[in-house]
């Protein structure tokens, strides 16, 4: 059996080690921010870009939800049934494809959106204080 070996000294100058801590540490941090608003991240995510997609005037479907958030779509389903169970956002049949259901977020989603968005961007100029300018363009350049 031959040793791993690796380029870099530690863990410490590993770009996914330090990206993995990073993650770790701000996840705890929304967490945070989110407790007292009854949300999770993932409720919160797609709460908030339904209303960023609705400002425009049109009502996302649950597809184009979970694609504009990154995430998968049987669980943006699921999370989106227990924000419709909570009164938060509507769903609808889309008149144009059976099978698709439109999103609207209600008076009450809009409501806790105000709330924790605040809330969750204090959290997040806390975290990155201090992090330069630059370095919400660095992430753009990385996100898919």
């Amino acid at each position: 059996m031959s040793a791993p070996q690796s380029r870099l000294p530690g863990p410490e100058r590993s770009p996914g080690f330090l990206l993995w801590r990073v993650t770790l540490a701000w996840q705890r941090a929304m967490r945070a921010a989110l407790a007292p608003h009854d949300l999770t991240h993932v409720q919160f995510v797609l709460l908030t870009t339904t209303w960023w997609l609705t400002r425009a005037g049109e009502l996302p479907t649950q597809r184009q939800l979970a694609e504009r958030a990154g995430t998968d779509t049987m669980m943006t389903s699921q999370v989106v049934r227990k924000l419709a169970d909570r009164g938060l956002l509507a769903r609808a049949d889309d008149p144009a494809d059976a099978r698709a259901k439109r999103l609207r977020i209600t008076p009450d989603g809009l409501e806790l959106v105000a709330r924790a968005l605040k809330d969750v961007e204090a959290a997040d100029a806390s975290f990155f204080e201090g992090v330069g300018d630059g370095f919400t363009d660095s992430l753009a350049k990385l996100s898919p």
